[in-house]
């Protein structure tokens, strides 16, 4: 758990005093517990890797200063004992209506209707474990293929588990991409928007957590959601109203 001397140097990093600390559950690959302060709870991630926090505390902020959709407030950030630790907003969740799906796809199409020139990210960050590459590219399909495609292909082989003339070539990807992604906006992404990432407030509505962010296309964060069994259809219905799905 934590020393004394942790909690203590905890307490002054988050700029309030520690009652106590409970383990949760919260995600797959950090440590995740509740604090109780005197100035409220608290959601604490502790993790090894400082880059890897640090990504989620710079993609928080990216979403978060859009005021599109809700994150948790950042209360802290850092290292104690070469132990990294990011302090969040806690929240109390309630299950999902129609009407918070309505809501929730509303405001991620608001989301991805924020853009920039250049697909990428200001920074590199993580998809789960593994490191994700956000060097910026003109067009879409550049990007998708070299900085996504091609870095998980290559970790397939590295394993065993893809054979080299398994791989498709550079040129061979290049070709079918361009005959479906020929004008694609780069949009804000949260890049990691499975079941597990978004939740409902109690007062306030939807919440994002755990981005994995950059410029992508918008139907990224579409399909991810539907991983693990999809939304509810309210939340297509909503976003589709404004962001008309892709026909190919």
């Amino acid at each position: 758990m934590f020393t004394k001397q942790q909690v203590e140097q905890l307490s002054t990093e988050i700029s309030a005093k520690i009652i106590s600390i409970r383990s949760v559950s919260g995600g797959d690959i950090a440590n995740s517990y509740l604090l109780t302060t005197d100035s409220g709870e608290a959601f604490l991630k502790t993790h090894e890797n400082y880059n890897l926090l640090e990504a989620e505390k710079t993609g928080l902020a990216a979403i978060a200063k859009t005021n599109t959709i809700k994150t948790p407030e950042i209360l802290g950030f850092g290292s104690i004992d070469n132990l990294t630790f990011l302090a969040l907003e806690w929240v109390d969740t309630k299950p999902a209506s129609k009407e918070n799906f309505e809501l929730f796809g509303k405001q991620l199409a608001a989301l991805h209707q924020q853009t920039q020139k250049e697909f990428g990210f200001s920074s590199n960050n993580f998809i789960g474990h593994l490191q994700q590459s956000n060097k910026p590219h003109d067009n879409w399909n550049d990007f998708y293929i070299e900085e996504r495609l091609l870095p998980q292909l290559r970790l397939a082989k590295s394993k065993g588990l893809l054979h080299e003339q398994e791989i498709p070539s550079i040129e061979m990807m290049k070709e079918n991409c361009f005959k479906y992604f020929n004008t694609i906006t780069p949009s804000l992404l949260h890049g990691d928007l499975w079941n597990g990432n978004y939740f409902i407030s109690q007062n306030n509505g939807p919440y994002i957590f755990d981005p994995s962010t950059y410029f992508g296309h918008s139907e990224i964060d579409i399909a991810m959601s539907k991983l693990f069994g999809g939304f509810d259809s309210a939340f297509y219905t909503s976003y589709y109203s404004s962001i008309p799905k892709d026909e190919f």
